[in-house]
């Protein structure tokens, strides 16, 4: 007698349903080129992503997307303030090389004067849902990212994925409520506005590429956004414009010929990108240039982590917001516990409080492009090695936030098909120009979801931990 193996139907629904998951991710452009050749388009693949949208409460989103344009002037105030830039990074360009290397090119520009006064940010501030013990949820800031935020062009072709694979799935009224979502239109806006102001029709947007070049597709969405209004945009990495880049007598900044209206810095934000001195001449060069920056320099210092645990201090945030407490109110909700590491007995207080209780804390370095963070146990280690030596300032504490873990299928290539226990966050995508004293935009431009699976403390979807997702508004 024949054995009946018996098939789980909702095992049959899955597997159909990650295949059309796949497939729409490709039919919609959420693609990245594969790891094995990321400088070339003759092989792409998927974008990792969830195969269902992730349930997330309306007035949390809602709240993340009005505190947006307020960030924005933040940034902006900080990045104009060289007394607070010099006293808040005061302590950590004594330890930490990169941040002092940064700042040695702030200093230098701020003794020459800026070439350009005008200023284009293109930031993402990113969040995670913190439970409460009454079950609901508070929206805590991770971090803002000022220099390279990315997934904001296949963010912008997410949401018809996740609507088709509900719709096979029966579940009509859910794909409905996925919102559209296009930061790659509001981040391109933000560049044309800056094109624009520079004032040469001729004039390029430079995007400044990393060698490995594997999400190319995030970046072309937003050059072909740019292109839509006729403005040309070229990529260069940093060698190229170490050989073919330089500055006229007017210090306009020309690479092969071309005059540079926006330099967009898609790479740069960790050491590890500056590979020779020639790179380090190359980001001098460029921010003596009249070229608009995006970061200019005092931007990408205004996103250092450092930064971000001083705003935490009493009265700092009042100091850039003298007239507006609202703003300082709906910023201040998003902070969670910050603590400083500088010598002296607070800091001695922040390492007692975290060798006594590591598991409710993250230790963060000056460091962007994910992976870097250091939990648990490890932050025994880490402080009982710097806890008495001025190392220790390199770092900030931080209050370990506590997202509710939910169930979903990430999609990734060549990763089995099986349910993961999953935390998420949320990204705010903000855009702002200012011209002189005068700001010309200042937007919330869309939004990220990326989710992970809860064994992974840290890391991005670059950094090939988190996948791509949306939010279902609950």
């Amino acid at each position: 007698m024949k054995m009946e193996t018996t098939v789980n139907p909702d095992e049959l629904l899955l597997k159909d349903l990650a295949e059309v998951a796949k497939d729409e991710a490709l039919l919609q452009g959420v693609v990245m080129r594969t790891r094995e050749t990321p400088n070339s388009s003759e092989l792409v693949t998927y974008a990792p992503l969830t195969l269902f949208p992730t349930s997330v409460p309306k007035a949390v989103f809602l709240q993340a997307l009005a505190v947006q344009t307020h960030y924005n002037t933040l940034v902006d105030r900080i990045s104009q303030d060289s007394d607070f830039l010099k006293e808040a990074l005061a302590s950590t360009i004594e330890v930490d090389d990169f941040t002092a290397r940064l700042f040695r090119i702030y200093q230098q520009i701020l003794k020459e004067g800026r070439s350009q006064s005008i200023v284009l940010g293109l930031n993402r501030s990113d969040y995670m849902l913190d439970q409460r013990d009454d079950g609901t949820s508070s929206l805590k800031q991770i971090e803002i990212n000022t220099i390279a935020a990315s997934f904001g062009g296949l963010s912008s072709r997410t949401p018809d994925v996740h609507r088709h694979v509900l719709k096979v799935a029966g579940r009509f009224e859910e794909s409905q409520r996925i919102l559209d979502n296009n930061p790659a239109a509001g981040l391109a806006q933000g560049i044309a506005k800056a094109w624009e102001l520079y004032g040469s029709e001729r004039a390029v947007v430079v995007f400044l590429v990393e060698e490995n070049q594997q999400n190319i597709f995030d970046h072309r969405y937003v050059e072909k956004e740019l292109w839509k209004r006729n403005i040309r945009s070229i990529r260069r990495r940093f060698d190229d414009v170490s050989r073919t880049g330089s500055l006229d007598q007017d210090k306009r900044l020309f690479i092969d010929g071309l005059e540079v209206a926006v330099v967009y810095f898609r790479n740069g934000y960790m050491p590890q990108n500056y590979t020779t001195e020639k790179s380090w001449d190359v980001r001098l060069m460029m921010e003596r240039s009249q070229a608009v920056k995006c970061p200019d320099i005092s931007t990408h210092l205004a996103g250092t982590k450092k930064v971000q645990q001083v705003l935490a201090r009493p009265g700092v945030l009042e100091k850039f917001f003298p007239d507006q407490p609202q703003a300082v109110e709906l910023i201040r909700a998003t902070f969670a516990g910050l603590y400083t590491l500088d010598m002296g007995p607070e800091g001695d207080k922040t390492v007692a409080m975290a060798l006594a209780e590591p598991d409710r804390f993250v230790l963060k370095p000056q460091r962007e492009g994910g992976g870097n963070n250091i939990y648990g146990s490890e932050i025994c280690q880490v402080l009982e090695a710097v806890k008495d030596s001025t190392e220790r300032t390199a770092y900030i504490l931080m209050d370990k936030i506590h997202p509710a873990p939910v169930h979903n299928y990430l999609l990734r290539r060549d990763a089995p098909l099986k349910m993961s226990t999953c935390l998420s966050e949320l990204g705010v995508f903000g855009a702002y120009v200012r011209r002189g004293e005068d700001m010309v935009m200042n937007e919330c431009v869309g939004h990220l979801l990326r989710t992970k699976s809860s064994e992974h403390s840290d890391g991005g979807v670059a950094a090939g931990v988190a996948v791509l997702d949306n939010p279902l508004l609950i």
